[in-house]
């Protein structure tokens, strides 16, 4: 069973990952995907977006394509996700095709959210899978880091 301090740690390691977007001028969301029986961090990333010119290459499809295609399956039930923004829709359903076990995230998102704001992927009839969910980890972090991302960017037009 993790701990507070386990949990720290792979929020900190997902902050380095969103602190390294931000350096590369994308949008600061950092992911890590961990082992649930040994604790190990499996994979790290941040958002690609840009660099990749994927608009799917958000930092949680990253971690899970990462390991899913290391260990050559498309479920990783044994699985748990650390990230430093709350899932949009589309990193919701691949988290749900993924049957991760937990996903634990930073700060909430009402604009494009979609675990707890708006369409509350895992609450739908249609979701085969809901991962436990724990939201508000750390958030006032994620949020001043994306507050200051984007005041940065209208800044420098």
């Amino acid at each position: 069973m993790e701990t507070d301090t386990d949990i720290a740690r792979y929020m900190a390691a997902a902050f380095e990952e969103a602190e390294a977007a931000a350096a590369r001028e994308e949008v600061p969301v950092g992911a890590v995907l961990v082992d649930v029986g040994s604790g190990a961090i499996l994979a790290r990333d941040g958002n690609r977006t840009r660099g990749n010119a994927d608009p799917t290459a958000h930092a949680e499809v990253l971690v899970i394509r990462a390991v899913a295609a290391q260990r050559g399956v498309p479920r990783l039930p044994d699985c748990d996700l650390y990230v430093t923004l709350e899932p949009c829709a589309l990193c919701a359903a691949a988290i749900s095709f993924a049957r991760l076990r937990r996903v634990t995230f930073g700060a909430f998102d009402e604009k494009m959210g979609a675990i707890v704001n708006g369409p509350r992927f895992f609450e739908q009839a249609t979701c085969h899978h809901r991962p436990e969910v724990q939201g508000g980890v750390m958030a006032d972090r994620s949020a001043d880091l994306l507050r200051g991302f984007f005041r940065a960017r209208r800044a420098s037009g």
